[in-house]
């Protein structure tokens, strides 16, 4: 899957706000993406650029300086859902042509006799695919995945489209956002059905050729350009993804460091290409939440606001992110898949404002005896799939129905990852002193509960939060400069609400602890002296943000 920066309601807590980072030199970037990445367990390399008015610092680093030779300037990375930006720009040019609207059905850009769903008569808008609102599924129903390495290979435009009539939607279009692949891969093809070309000649004439991205392809490789190939977390290099050409929009483009920042100076406004005016339509707020552009996420920003978007494949992640009026963008392109650690967001925000959090590399751990054994046993994911830990000396194994076994590492953040694929078992300890987890993998965030017929006193019990009054924790905690977390209680349950975001529920882990399982967040309150709550730090993607109560 194509990961959303943001799929998580509070990831936004991660994107920038605040005074403008200093790196603007290479050597100063350098130094930057080392405390971030040198003797990472990931073995990642990363091509990174900081925009700054005029100027532009580029870095080319990895975990392992010898793996220097897979990157350089002339190396092609896979940019996953960053091309989605690209789409829309596509799409905003035809808008500009007079050849399209975001009010126009989704359904006027497909073959007649297409079955499209629709809700109570109410159609979905090609509005409510730029803002994932369409509430069409994450993924086609006729996939035909054979590898999961590659698991857009067997998808054609004829299945892509077939996969509509599975389709019921659940709420009125716009209603709600639903990050999605499916609605990604029909702007693609219906953006190519209206311009009369094919994928890759429509964005080379419109965006490439036009801005100077010389290097950037879809399957055509430029002569000079080579395609970095992708790893998985541990370095083992893995297939590039297949997707088919009129598709590839919902993330098939590859291209080099300097080809993505001349896209993101163009959306500066630092160009006088035609396709400028495209470009900045896709800056205007087509959606409140998330506020969203075009297929770009609006995040706060000491009263301004910046664009960013996320991307990954089975072998590379990425990270676009600017600040129209800082005249500032950030570039992070890696040839390793790190979706399951929560992508290059804490490197890429940090760069954009140095008081952001900038993390620090994972570095393999000891798991204690005592997590160990709390953790071995039969569990049933949310998704229904069963999967067996054992304690295998002093490691763990993982051990899905009907597939191999999988050994487990484990670094210094707490976490468990398999050696042979991209994912992470994040185990959390329960008030009763008993261990659950969270699995994540592709983007998403699935909890476990045990099921194991001897399971140990206390094991699946609701932790709760005992007889405390939900009203203890209400209060608005601010995170960052113009941005906070107000928590309130609706409905027996608590809630909490990011500025700019929507509202969702938690639940009671444990004394004081409260989490999002689907979102990868848990919460845990402070108590003063007196008792009274007193602040809160917020626990995501392995990163933390703490907050005081007003």
């Amino acid at each position: 899957m194509l990961p959303n920066i943001l799929s998580a309601a509070l990831a936004i807590a991660f994107s920038a706000s605040g005074a403008v980072a200093a790196a603007t030199t290479d050597a100063g970037l350098d130094r930057t993406v080392d405390r971030r990445l040198a003797g990472d367990r990931t073995g990642a390399c990363l091509a990174v650029a900081v925009i700054d008015g005029d100027a532009v610092a580029r870095s080319y680093r990895c975990a392992d300086p010898g793996d220097a030779s897979r990157i350089g300037p002339d190396a092609a990375f896979e940019i996953g859902s960053v091309a989605k930006t690209m789409t829309a720009a596509l799409l905003a040019d035809l808008i500009a042509q007079g050849k399209a609207s975001l009010d126009d059905p989704l359904a006027d850009y497909l073959p007649e006799g297409t079955a499209v769903p629709s809700y109570e008569g109410q159609p979905i808008l090609l509005r409510h695919v730029v803002t994932h609102t369409s509430g069409l599924p994450a993924l086609p129903s006729r996939m035909g995945t054979t590898d999961p390495a590659d698991p857009y290979a067997n998808l054609t435009e004829d299945a892509l489209l077939a996969s509509l009539g599975d389709v019921s939607l659940a709420r009125a279009p716009g209603a709600q956002y639903e990050y999605s692949n499916f609605a990604s891969m029909l702007l693609s093809y219906a953006v190519v059905r209206r311009a009369g070309s094919d994928f890759e000649t429509l964005i080379d004439t419109t965006l490439f050729t036009p801005l100077g991205m010389d290097g950037a392809y879809i399957a055509r490789r430029p002569d000079g350009v080579r395609a970095a190939a992708g790893h998985l977390p541990g370095g083992t290099e893995t297939p590039a993804w297949t997707i088919a050409g009129n598709l590839a929009g919902v993330g098939g483009v590859r291209a080099t460091l300097d080809d993505v920042v001349r896209y993101v100076q163009a959306s500066l406004g630092q160009t006088d290409a035609p396709v400028l005016a495209a470009l900045q339509a896709t800056q205007q707020r087509v959606s409140e939440q998330p506020s969203m552009g075009m297929n770009w996420i609006m995040a706060p920003l000491d009263g301004r606001t910046v664009f960013v978007h996320e991307g990954g494949t089975g072998g590379f992640s990425s990270y676009v992110g600017f600040d129209p009026q800082r005249r500032r963008g950030v570039v992070v392109l890696s040839d390793t898949s790190v979706t399951s650690l929560g992508g290059l967001g804490d490197l890429g925000n940090h760069l954009l404002d140095d008081r952001l959090p900038l993390g620090k590399p994972r570095r393999v751990a000891q798991p204690p005896a005592e997590l160990l054994d709390g953790l071995v046993g039969h569990w049933r994911l949310d998704t229904g799939m069963q999967v067996e830990l054992a304690r295998e000396g002093e490691a763990l194994t993982i051990h899905p129905e009907n597939q191999p076994v999988f050994e487990l590492g484990y670094d210094d953040a707490g976490d468990f990852f398999p050696l042979a694929f991209d994912a992470l078992l994040t185990p959390r300890r329960r008030a009763d002193g008993s261990y659950v987890f969270v699995w994540h993998q592709g983007g998403g965030a699935i909890p476990a509960t045990r099921i194991d017929a001897g399971a140990p006193a206390g094991a699946n019990a609701d932790a709760g939060a005992g007889t405390v009054d939900l009203a203890d924790y209400a209060g608005n905690y601010p995170l960052l400069p113009g941005f906070a977390l107000k928590v309130d209680a609706a409905g027996g349950r608590l809630r909490a609400q990011a500025t700019g975001q929507g509202a969702f529920p938690l639940d009671a882990a444990g004394k004081d602890t409260f989490e999002a399982p689907a979102y990868g967040i848990e919460i845990r309150f402070q108590r003063g002296a007196d008792g009274e709550v007193v602040s809160l730090d917020l626990h995501q993607g392995g990163r933390v943000l703490s907050g005081t109560r007003e």
